[in-house]
């Protein structure tokens, strides 16, 4: 436990909750197509001012490491922020509390929200929760070992920002063709920073000459320093500030060598695009929907559906991937409880954002503001 850290952050996270909303036009979303079942939870679809987003959760650890917050409101536009955590919970619910507000003030200047807007807000975020760290390392040093990685989608005005720490993933579904009946084509938005990639093991290498042992194989798996596979997240203090890499943290987590640089950054990979009108919608989700679906999958099975209830739809997916993998009926996986879940498959986070070009031509066009929260645990 990180005793007064996660208090901290306990009282800084609270419940999930969606903001109040107007009365809705028949067949439009509504605070009724939110729920859980078990281990899922789920909004199927919501209005924001991008157009309609569907967003759902399954948890497989003990406690919960991903967490996500959806806010649509004046002057952000909308924010999906998406949080994978790792070695705990912490510095996910952190980032979840913190990104939107520090967003905010990054923006708040008269050029409002840029790729270096966002860039101040992840930097923001990373410094606060590090100053957390910091002041409770003393007492509970396991603060120093938790980390997140942090998958960002903005829309603001007719731009779509992309921005990633880590190995979540962002694909937007691309309509070819005339009509209703054309084919959909996934495009992969965001970059991925996972050792298991070349390019990845190459810029490590590149940044650290002098360190043979930057990147080593163990068990099959590319890991920075034998240890992470993520190059790049929030938090992860003890690979980033040698004073952390002390006998106080936990053997697995030590890093031999003495080093007086940065092994991880916190730095996002950013894109942005003007939305066109066949750009239909953008997944985002946590590395465990792409253990078991393609990109391609995924967008076909989003749009050959309803909008409702597409992020559950990809849960679902997935977890019948993952139960044919182990050669297990679904129903058989879906009574396995937390914890012994983890071993068929990781907690795993969507968010479906559909584009409305019409609301988003009109510019300031009034929608009902919008804060979704997912649940701290299930």
């Amino acid at each position: 436990m990180l005793g007064p850290l996660l208090r901290f952050l306990s009282a800084c996270g609270g419940a999930w909750h969606t903001s109040p909303t107007a009365p809705h036009a028949p067949n439009a979303p509504s605070d009724s197509d939110e729920g859980r079942d078990g281990l899922l939870w789920w909004r199927d679809l919501a209005r924001c001012a991008a157009g309609d987003l569907s967003a759902a959760l399954v948890q497989a650890n003990h406690v919960l490491e991903d967490q996500c917050r959806l806010h649509s409101a004046p002057p952000l536009g909308t924010v999906l922020g998406l949080f994978d955590g790792h070695a705990g919970h912490a510095a996910a619910r952190f980032a979840c509390d913190h990104f939107v507000p520090n967003l905010r003030e990054a923006a708040s200047g008269p050029r409002g929200v840029t790729e270096g807007a966002i860039r101040d807000a992840f930097a923001a975020t990373e410094g606060a929760f590090m100053a957390e760290v910091s002041a409770q390392f003393g007492a509970h040093p396991d603060a120093a070992t938790v980390g997140s990685c942090c998958l960002l989608a903005v829309v603001h005005g007719r731009t779509l920002f992309v921005a990633n720490l880590g190995d979540s993933r962002a694909v937007l579904g691309k309509k070819l063709g005339r009509g209703s009946t054309g084919q959909i084509l996934a495009e992969q938005l965001s970059s991925e920073h996972n050792a298991n990639m070349e390019p990845v093991r190459q810029e490590l290498v590149a940044e650290h000459p002098d360190d043979p042992q930057i990147v080593a194989l163990k068990h099959g798996v590319w890991r920075v320093k034998g240890i992470i596979q993520v190059s790049r997240s929030l938090g992860d203090a003890y690979l980033k500030d040698a004073k952390f890499n002390t006998d106080q943290i936990k053997p697995k987590f030590r890093v031999a060598d003495p080093f007086s640089r940065p092994i991880m950054s916190a730095d996002p990979s950013i894109v942005s695009r003007s939305l066109q009108p066949t750009d239909c919608f953008v997944i985002l989700a946590s590395d465990g929907l792409w253990e078991h679906l393609s990109n391609q999958e995924a967008v076909e099975i989003v749009h050959n559906n309803q909008r409702a209830g597409s992020a559950k739809r990809l849960i679902k997916a997935a977890l019948q991937e993952a139960a044919r993998k182990r050669e297990m009926r679904y129903s058989d996986l879906m009574r396995i409880d937390k914890k012994v879940r983890r071993h068929f498959h990781d907690d795993i986070t969507v968010i479906v954002l559909f584009f409305n070009h019409d609301l988003l031509a009109k510019g300031n066009a009034p929608v009902q503001p919008l804060s979704i929260r997912c649940p701290l645990d299930n």
